[in-house]
């Protein structure tokens, strides 16, 4: 067999094997919570790993809750707590499985520390 061929024959079953195993992995399967019970219980953690990893720890755990408005289509989770060094801190997570989007944004005296991010702390090292 002539080695162009061959050679022209893997690439288009490579091509072709990509162009059906990328959209299938981008599909996903939702967002990382699958339910408001489960996000309450994670984001607590991820937003300790992140203020800590920016330089910005906790002095204790985030107190967090429900949103007005959540429901099984739109996950919406507040927390609040205190840093270290006694400034208040806001972490607001939203995630739409539908969607397959979620965003988080933490204020640390008022101020982003981070403004609609698809992920915090060790979520992040899943993308």
């Amino acid at each position: 067999m002539n080695k162009k061929i061959l050679i022209g024959a893997l690439s288009a079953a490579l091509v072709l094997g990509l162009a059906v195993a990328i959209p299938l992995a981008l599909r996903g399967e939702g967002t990382r919570h699958a339910d408001q019970a489960a996000m309450l219980r994670a984001v607590p953690a991820a937003a300790k790993a992140e203020l800590g990893g920016r330089g910005q720890p906790l002095e204790g755990a985030l107190a967090c809750e429900s949103m007005e408005g959540a429901s099984a289509d739109r996950l919406l989770v507040r927390c609040t707590g205190q840093t270290a060094a006694k400034k208040p801190v806001h972490v607001f997570g939203a995630a739409m499985p539908s969607a397959r989007r979620e965003y988080y944004t933490i204020l640390v005296d008022g101020r982003p520390l981070v403004k609609n991010a698809p992920c915090l702390g060790a979520d992040c090292e899943d993308d």
